[in-house]
């Protein structure tokens, strides 16, 4: 299993949002995406794979975990290329469980143990990978 984390504008789709889809049996689509390196990772996921759900922009934390549930499929927000290709992929995922205690931007690049994250690297990828080590830390700050 893999582990990622998943960005979304809490004004616009918040986790909340995400459990309320999930409860009625909704899966979510996570489309939308256009960074090549943020597709590539969708592209890289498998099912079962887990993700944190972090809040951009307003927020700024982790605040839950999802999974993905469908592999990369076309993104049908995408309009085609020149080609008549879509070039844009997205997976579907579901609501697995929020976390007790949200675990903030400000708390992440405060701990030492974390600043290789790609959170904080590549802080303006939308979809990003998360290491075994940095996943297990992550659920322990977020009182899992």
């Amino acid at each position: 299993m893999a582990y990622w984390l998943m960005k979304s504008e809490p004004n616009v789709f918040s986790f909340e949002d995400m459990m309320a889809k999930t409860k009625r049996g909704e899966p979510e689509s996570w489309h939308g995406v256009r960074n090549y390196a943020a597709r590539n990772n969708m592209k890289a996921m498998e099912l079962g794979d887990e993700a944190f759900f972090y809040h951009s922009n307003i927020g700024k934390e982790i605040v839950g975990i999802i999974k993905v549930i469908a592999l990369a499929h076309p993104d049908d927000t995408a309009d085609l290329n020149a080609k008549g290709e879509v070039v844009w992929e997205c997976v579907d995922v579901e609501a697995v469980k929020p976390l007790p205690k949200p675990v903030t931007l400000a708390t992440i690049k405060a701990t030492p143990a974390l600043e290789n994250l790609e959170l904080v690297k590549l802080s303006r990828l939308s979809v990003s990978k998360v290491s075994p080590e940095e996943w297990k830390l992550l659920c322990s700050m977020g009182g899992l």
